[in-house]
């Protein structure tokens, strides 16, 4: 068993433990120590328990403790900047990502998954596709043929990715949202929810509606 830490205590972070959960079910692989997160609101601290998980404090407190006990780190935070920021300290640390693959994805062939990646339940992914470090696939998610996805990516629930596109570091794309073939999402982007990117979306910016603008 590997003794694993996740960071973030928010809704995605809480289903982050039943990825974890679902894993173990199937194969027992991760020892889940609890959660760290540096501002957790009382509802959610109580949420953390009514899972039976504990809450380790913040993440400067955890690792001055000295990291007790862990070996390997994921991030259940859905901002591209501030999973970013957990990577680079916690690698520092020493701590190696933790790439979590909830039973019922599927994927194709000749797919490449970088350190830290979340596939949640549902996931489907084809072929020729290749995804940098600490990127979340929510629920339901779809990614087509001849995709790249760069570091820091987060695809929200049931949104979907046609082939030969790529996605810029630390962009998000909301729930529902369909990106059209051939186009790239480019850095730190939002697309909003129910999108429908018909053209590149440059850096930086923000599109929502149908086509989004």
């Amino acid at each position: 068993m590997k003794n694993l830490v996740s960071i973030g205590a928010g809704g995605f972070g809480r289903e982050v433990v039943d990825v974890v959960r679902a894993i173990n079910h199937v194969q027992p692989t991760y020892r889940l120590l609890g959660i760290i997160d540096d501002g957790p609101s009382k509802l959610n601290l109580a949420r953390l328990a009514a899972q039976d998980v504990p809450y380790l404090g913040t993440l400067a407190a955890w690792i001055a403790a000295g990291a007790v006990g862990a070996t390997e780190y994921v991030i259940g935070i859905g901002s591209g900047a501030i999973k970013a920021k957990i990577d680079a300290i916690l690698t520092q640390e020493g701590l190696a990502a933790a790439t979590l693959i909830h039973p019922s994805v599927t994927i194709g062939s000749l797919v490449t998954l970088g350190e830290g990646t979340i596939l949640c339940a549902g996931t489907r992914f084809t072929t020729n596709i290749t995804v940098g470090r600490h990127v979340h696939a929510n629920p339901n998610v779809t990614i087509g043929h001849d995709v790249v996805i760069e570091d820091y990516v987060s695809i929200n629930p049931a949104a979907t990715i046609s082939g030969d596109i790529s996605i810029g570091r630390g962009a998000l794309i909301g729930a529902n949202a369909f990106v059209f073939q051939g186009l790239r999402v480019g850095k730190g982007s939002t697309v909003g929810a129910s999108a429908c990117v018909t053209r590149d979306v440059p850096d930086d910016l923000t599109v929502k509606g149908v086509p989004a603008r």
